[in-house]
């Protein structure tokens, strides 16, 4: 169990960041995510194993004026 976006979220175990886009339909969609209040970089998500009760938000990008 995870929080995701101040909700609680289940993911396999070992999953990371990219994974869990994944799983959101976020994959290589233009998103800013947050792990433990810490920014993360797009290159990163691959390698960034999500851990119990790890905090993450995800915010995604929308041009619009």
């Amino acid at each position: 169990n995870i929080k995701l976006n101040g909700k609680p979220h289940e993911i396999p175990q070992s999953s990371t960041v990219s994974d869990l886009l994944e799983s959101l339909s976020l994959a290589g969609k233009p998103v800013v995510v947050e792990h433990n209040k810490a920014a993360l970089f797009a290159r990163d998500y691959a390698k960034t194993v999500i851990s119990q009760d790890d905090v993450l938000e995800i915010i995604t990008i929308a041009a619009g004026g």
